[in-house]
Parts: structure tokens; sequence; C-alpha cells
């Protein structure tokens, strides 16, 4: 059990990401009015949040850019309209999936972009190209994160290789992501615990990325906080890629920090987020979810179920359970 300090007090090196925009966009495509976006910029100033995730750096020869809102591909012209020179406390993010990004063409110099964070996104079996796109945004001036990806189907083993080779690299922080929503906060303390092994060998921080599948996303995140994670992310009323993520106003809720502020947290979920469930935009824990998370599979068959609207939930555990 946590000690009641852990829980109760606060740590001045606590980092919250909002990543709404970018999480958020899987659900629709991207498709966010700049009304929405500019609201969403200024309520986390407000509200004290520490980055904001603009969405993805994408690759404009492999997405059609015609069926995509333009937080698919960040282009730094967007952003700027967006948050003209920044003038706030909060930093912009952006996330540089491996594979799916042109990084050596999208990823100008620090000092012409918006942009302060660069997230890179892997599997453990892409390490290699996690690496070489880590070192050439610290090259650029960035600062970088890695997330690592589907963290429930890997091997202890794997994972450790995976945190010295990331160690030895300018990342400066390393992250959990439960891309599958399949962790339980036992299991989450156990991977911090590797995690912790190699952030203290080698100078990092370590940050959690939770989807709620299993009704835990919150709760994994505030075990990672008692286990001494410090970055944590966290989307405006969960809203997120399936069963969707911790949400905004719980976590900036938990936590004790006074520069955060959840009121306009509160105020913006009530104008923007409510808004987009009444027009019919579909995130959040249900049943389909919750199977593909007991079971640690990729949600995408839960996904497509939700799409076909599909009620038959017994039918569709028959089908994820003997699949091959």
């Amino acid at each position: 059990m946590k000690e009641i300090s852990k829980l109760m007090n606060y740590r001045k090196d606590v980092r919250v990401v909002d990543a709404t925009l970018r999480d958020g966009g899987l659900v629709n495509d991207f498709y966010f009015t700049d009304e929405f976006v500019k609201a969403l910029y200024f309520t986390n100033i407000r509200a004290g949040v520490d980055y904001m995730e603009f969405g993805y750096k994408a690759s404009s020869e492999m997405f059609d850019e015609t069926k995509f809102g333009k937080w698919k591909f960040c282009k730094d012209e967007d952003i700027r309209a967006i948050v003209g020179d920044n003038d706030s406390d909060l930093k912009i993010a952006v996330m540089a999936d491996v594979g799916r990004c042109d990084y050596k063409k999208d990823i100008v110099d620090r000092n012409e972009s918006p942009v302060d964070l660069i997230r890179v996104a892997t599997y453990l079996n892409t390490i290699p190209s996690a690496v070489d796109m880590i070192e050439y945004a610290s090259k650029k001036g960035y600062e970088v994160s890695c997330n690592i990806m589907a963290i429930s189907n890997t091997q202890e083993r794997d994972l450790e290789v995976a945190l010295d080779i990331l160690g030895q690299t300018p990342v400066d922080v390393f992250y959990i992501v439960d891309s599958y929503g399949a962790l339980y906060p036992e299991q989450v303390a156990r991977i911090v615990d590797i995690y912790k092994n190699a952030a203290e060998k080698y100078g990092k921080k370590i940050g959690m990325h939770a989807h709620n599948n299993q009704q835990l996303a919150f709760a994994n995140t505030i075990e990672a906080v008692g286990d001494g994670v410090d970055w944590l992310d966290g989307t405006y009323a969960g809203m997120g890629r399936g069963a969707g993520n911790c949400a905004m106003e719980l976590l900036l809720g938990f936590l004790r920090n006074p520069k955060y502020n959840v009121y306009p947290v509160f105020q913006f979920v009530d104008k923007y987020m409510m808004k987009l469930k009444e027009e019919g935009t579909v995130w959040g824990y249900d049943l389909q979810y919750l199977i593909t998370g007991l079971l640690n599979q990729h949600p995408r068959t839960a996904i497509q179920f939700t799409k076909e609207g599909r009620k038959d939930y017994f039918e569709f555990y028959r089908e994820v359970v003997t699949q091959d």
C-alpha cells in the first residue's frame, strides 16, 4: 500500500500533458474546429497544464490529407494560427510515430517551430528507428520523450534491454503506454520499478499514458504517481481512441499541486466536450472495450464493432476469444 503522504502531498516535478487533440483525434479523424482548439489551448493555460499535444506529425505521403483534419499532420503554421508566439508557460508537443512520419523533412530546427516537445511513439520491435528519431529531434533542439506502446504485451527482459538502449540516447522521458487498457495497478507498480532502474541509471524521467478499457486509466495513473512517475497524460472528458484515457478533470482534481486549477477544466468540458458527444462523437468505456482489455488485445475489433453500431456483445466476445 502506498504511503498516504505520496497520495495526499504534491511533487513539484509532476508534469501534466493534455493529449485531447492527439488521442481524441483518433476518434473523429482529427476534425476539430479552430474554435475548439483555441478554447482548449486557453483552458490549458488557465488550468496550469504543462504541455498540450496538438496531434501527430504524420507523413503526408502515407496519409491522404483530404481524409483527415489538420491535427493529423500538425504543420507549424497551423499551430501558430492557434498559439501565436505562445506567450505562456504552456509548452507545445506533437507525436511522431515510428514508420508513419517523415521526420527528417517535417521536423525543422526548434528555433523555427512553435513546438517544444517531440513525443516519439514506438513498439519494442522498432526501437532502432526510434533511437534515430530521438537523436535527430534532440539535435534539432527539442525536448524528446519515447512512448513505448503496447507495454502489456512485452517481456520483462526485452523491456529492460530496450530501456537500456534508449537510456543511452538524449531522450528526456521514458513513457509507459498501456495501449490496450489491459494493465492493473499492481502490474503498473512492477513496470514502474523496471523503468525506474533505467531512469535512475541514465538520469531520465518517467511518464504514464493509460487507456480506460477496464475503467482503470485513472487508477493506473495515480498508482504511477504514487510510485514516483512524474509525467502524466490526461484528456478532457477522457476523450481518446476507443475507451479513452485518464480524464483530465479526474487527474487535476486528484493532484494536490496548487499550480493546477480544475475550474476552467469543468467549464471547457461543459461547453465543448458535452457538445461533441451530443453531436454523435463516440468514445469511452463500453463492454466491447472491456473485452479487448481483458484479453490484452488491440481495440481495433472493438472500434469496428462500435462503428457498425453492434450490440451483440456476447457474440463479439465469442469472435475475439476464438480468433487466431
